[in-house]
């Protein structure tokens, strides 16, 4: 059976307006795709994710921090109350089959983490650049655009679906667990 495609948006809760309006983009593009948005549900980049793909007819899933679904931004669809604070981060990468990062602070930086090192994909806008022992660390996919973001991080989250349907690992063999 087929399933829509869930894809994690990421990035900084007190956006620049410039990373606002990528973000509400990116949101935009995945739900023309028939993506369903998954993100930590509060404001700045989730919740312009989540305009977006609103104003494309999408739906939004938001995995919170706290104990109240009223603490989520209101372009979320589906409120998922965690009160686990920060260690949510991992539920919302483990969630998308693929990660967006659009700009992003530390919060950001602990889900680009777990993501990576669980075998997510991660797609790149604006976000971290990282290293390992001095070496660039390209495991981050960098996209030119919010257009650009949805195309590779759709194509990523089909090659892990089609690598977890033959029963292959998607967690990078460079990474330790």
């Amino acid at each position: 059976m087929d399933r829509q495609l869930i894809i994690s948006v990421i990035g900084e809760s007190n956006a620049r307006p410039h990373i606002a309006a990528l973000a509400e983009q990116v949101g935009r593009e995945l739900a023309q795709r028939g993506v369903i948005i998954v993100c930590g549900g509060l404001g700045g980049v989730m919740e312009a994710a989540c305009k977006g793909a609103k104003s494309a007819g999408g739906m939004t899933v938001g995995i919170l921090p706290g104990d109240s679904p009223l603490s989520a931004n209101d372009y979320i669809d589906i409120p998922i109350i965690t009160g686990m604070g920060y260690a949510r981060n991992s539920v919302v990468a483990k969630t998308g089959i693929a990660v967006v990062a659009v700009g992003g602070a530390y919060g950001t930086l602990s889900e680009i983490g777990h993501a990576l090192g669980d075998g997510v994909p991660v797609i790149g806008l604006e976000t971290w650049e990282l290293t390992r022992s001095g070496c660039p660390d390209r495991r981050i996919v960098r996209a030119a655009n919010a257009m650009d973001a949805a195309e590779k991080a759709i194509a990523a989250a089909n090659l892990r679906l089609a690598d977890i349907s033959a029963g292959r690992s998607t967690v990078p063999e460079i990474y330790d667990r």
